[in-house]
């Protein structure tokens, strides 16, 4: 099968591209087919998250074994992470400077005879010099502060309940 995509980079301006790929190919394929359509090496670490269509981020899938439970790119087939009913990727290059990537599956249909894949359709603007900065905001913890503020430590009862012996050190 072939996924035509639609690659939106996180930032002000309008920049996206629009990219065919045939559906076996593996994650790392892909990254690479993205960081290049965007100007990238494809040298840097990278990861693509499996997301919902409110952007939320999922299960993620690594550039690298990280010895941990984590796909590895290369390991993974594009079809088994993306289909009619799961659309969307978010796609992070260089953990240095987190370029951001949406990535969303716009139809499915066959490869064409003579056409290379991938295939770049629509190149529209330009990346910025840097990426922009990312805000990470944690949960609102107010509810948490009444609880805390309100806790006082006993020294003496700790003590005690260690069997700590001031004499004994």
């Amino acid at each position: 099968m072939l996924y035509r995509f639609r690659i939106i980079l996180d930032v002000d301006t309008d920049v996206f591209r629009d990219i065919e790929v045939e559906s076996n190919i593996n994650l790392e394929d892909f990254h690479k087919c993205i960081s290049k359509s965007f100007g990238f090496n494809g040298e840097e670490m990278a990861s693509f998250y499996k997301s919902d269509e409110d952007w939320n981020q999922g299960e993620e899938f690594s550039l690298f074994d990280t010895e941990g439970d984590t796909p590895v790119m290369a390991d993974t087939i594009l079809e088994s992470v993306i289909d009619e009913d799961n659309r969307h990727l978010l796609y992070v290059y260089d953990f240095y400077n987190m370029w951001t990537f949406f990535v969303e599956l716009k139809e499915i249909g066959k490869p064409q005879e003579g056409v290379t894949y991938p295939n770049i359709l629509v190149k529209h603007g330009f990346v910025p010099e840097e990426a922009p900065e990312k805000n990470f905001i944690a949960e609102d913890f107010d509810e948490f502060d009444s609880e805390f503020n309100d806790f006082e430590f006993d020294q003496d009862e700790f003590d005690e309940y260690h069997g700590y012996n001031e004499e004994e050190y």
